[in-house]
């Protein structure tokens, strides 16, 4: 089982300022300009989630190219230990 628990209110809030997430989105809007809408926390959590995928994922592009190159490398010493 997971024992991960997604940040809450203002934790929250912190995160997705610390990801750079706008703000748009996390009140409901209402009819009246006049009365505040309400958070949308899980919408926000859906968010602040894709963002730190999106991070996590972004820099497994350098794991990926050191592979290639560790990988190519191994393939030129058997190459070259073939031609001896």
């Amino acid at each position: 089982m997971c024992k991960y628990k997604e940040k809450t209110g203002d934790e929250l809030v912190e995160e997705a300022k610390e990801l750079g997430l706008s703000e748009d989105g996390w009140y409901e809007k209402t009819p009246s300009p006049f009365v505040a809408g309400s958070f949308r926390e899980a919408a926000l959590q859906a968010r602040v989630r894709e963002a730190k995928k999106a991070r996590r994922e972004n820099h497994l592009w350098i794991i990926a190219m050191i592979s290639a190159i560790a990988s190519l490398f191994s393939a030129i010493a058997a190459w070259i230990a073939a031609l001896k």
